[in-house]
């Protein structure tokens, strides 16, 4: 969790949210974009990658390639497809050499410029750096007919079906060669405990940057016996923001909405939960002063009021229904660890000191309101 210790900069636009990254390669990179707009960013690495250089499965893979021609090859990762010519050389495989009579495609700029450091053209690369639009361009006849062909597909972790079985139903011999795989983290302790704060409500959005991340936050849901929980959460309260269509699919198919921005891209990303956060949050006129409520802080007037959470609780009830009386009693459900008329009372007086502001009214025997 990032802590400067100071009081959040009302200038950034994630101050007073909490964002959750669950990505495991390029962490502190997505992080650091998060915490550079005022996030307080939790890190659960949902998943850790785990190399196949000495595993015999890509050992297998490769000599199934180099077994007899091929005609296209799919490099879907810069670090994937990098590894996997490393291994081959590595073990006196004659993988480039042999991949040169092939038409090569990048999925992306960081997978073209592994296949020209191996020593081989890149001869196509989809615009939306997705495996569909590789599909939709195998499937065009933009290479020609794919009936009979062997197609090598570089695979990152995820077996990619709808790419591979998309190919196979052509008539192509579609090779796939796992050069990793993913695995839940060898220390699971903080996807235990991000799914409880998820579950609490004490994130405001969840970032995914691969789908066996997804789907692994999901199984260790499962595991506590909490899976229905979290996923209730994410589709009533927290935000799922994930880096492309692929990524979104396990959460997608438990019914949890997802925002994604239009470049699969960690920059994109961030742009997204800086869009979409501060958005579902609408800013309040209360009197003569504008109040938003965000994750674990006010703004008002555009300064940035971090509050405690029996406060914070309060506020966000009486922001639900602005101007609508809440008693009591409702307020008391509200606070962490229940309490009585008198702890609501309590919250009330230290709510009120800390905004600063007149903006939360006493209606006598009844309860409290916002002041709008």
């Amino acid at each position: 969790m990032s802590d400067t210790g100071t009081e959040p900069d009302a200038g950034l636009p994630l101050a007073g949210y909490t964002v959750a990254v669950t990505a495991a390669r390029r962490k502190e990179e997505l992080g650091a974009l998060l915490d550079r707009r005022g996030a307080r960013v939790v890190y659960a690495p949902a998943i850790r990658i785990v190399p196949l250089s000495d595993d015999t499965e890509l050992v297998a893979a490769t000599r199934r390639v180099l077994a007899e021609p091929v005609d296209l090859v799919v490099a879907t990762t810069g670090v994937g497809f990098r590894g996997w010519l490393e291994a081959a050389d590595a073990w006196d495989l004659p993988l480039v050499e042999h991949l040169r009579g092939a038409r090569v495609m990048a999925r992306g700029p960081k997978a073209r410029g592994a296949i020209r450091g191996g020593g081989l053209v890149d001869a196509w690369s989809p615009e939306s750096e997705s495996s569909a639009e590789v599909l939709s361009h195998l499937l065009s006849g933009a290479e020609g007919p794919l009936e009979g062909r062997r197609i090598a597909v570089q695979l990152h972790g995820d077996p990619l079906p709808d790419l591979v079985e998309g190919l196979r139903a052509t008539g192509a011999e579609v090779l796939t060669v796992p050069v990793y795989r993913w695995v839940l983290p060898e220390d699971v302790g903080p996807v235990r405990r991000l799914v409880a704060s998820v579950v609490a409500g004490a994130v405001d959005a969840v970032t995914f940057t691969s789908a066996p991340a997804a789907a692994s936050l999901l199984a260790v849901a499962g595991e506590l016996g909490r899976r229905e929980e979290l996923v209730a959460a994410l589709r009533d309260r927290v935000l799922a923001v994930a880096v492309g269509a692929v990524t979104a699919g396990p959460l997608e198919a438990e019914g949890i909405p997802t925002r994604q921005p239009e470049r699969a891209r960690l920059g994109a990303l961030a742009r997204e939960v800086v869009a979409r956060l501060p958005e579902r949050d609408p800013v309040l006129q209360v009197g003569a002063h504008t109040l938003q409520v965000r994750g674990y802080a006010a703004v008002v007037d555009g300064r940035v009021v971090e509050l405690p959470p029996g406060p914070m609780g309060v506020l966000r009830a009486l922001a639900r229904r602005p101007g609508d009386v809440v008693p009591r009693a409702e307020l008391v459900d509200c606070l962490p660890g229940g309490g009585d008329g008198h702890a609501v009372e309590m919250a009330v007086a230290r709510l009120r000191a800390a905004l600063g502001a007149p903006l939360v009214t006493t209606v006598v025997k009844r309860g409290y309101r916002l002041a709008v």
